[in-house]
């Protein structure tokens, strides 16, 4: 059976390129601001194309999905 698919609404989505962090910040503060900017790190927008990130238990990594892409 599958899951029903969600409808995302891209105009409630934040555009990553509006994301501003201040690199000064400790590296734990810095990941709590992208959080409270982005909102979702796993859907967002990037110019006009949505991103949504996806995680399989038994799925391969993404640094091996890289590889495979870039061989």
């Amino acid at each position: 059976m599958r899951k029903k698919q969600k409808v995302i609404d891209r105009e409630k989505l934040v555009d990553i390129r509006d994301v501003v962090i201040d690199r000064n910040l400790p590296k734990e503060e810095r990941i709590k601001e992208y959080v409270r900017q982005i909102k979702n790190p796993y859907c967002f927008k990037c110019g006009k194309y949505v991103v949504i990130s996806k995680f399989s238990e038994n799925g391969l990594s993404l640094e091996n999905c890289l590889k495979g892409i870039l061989l």
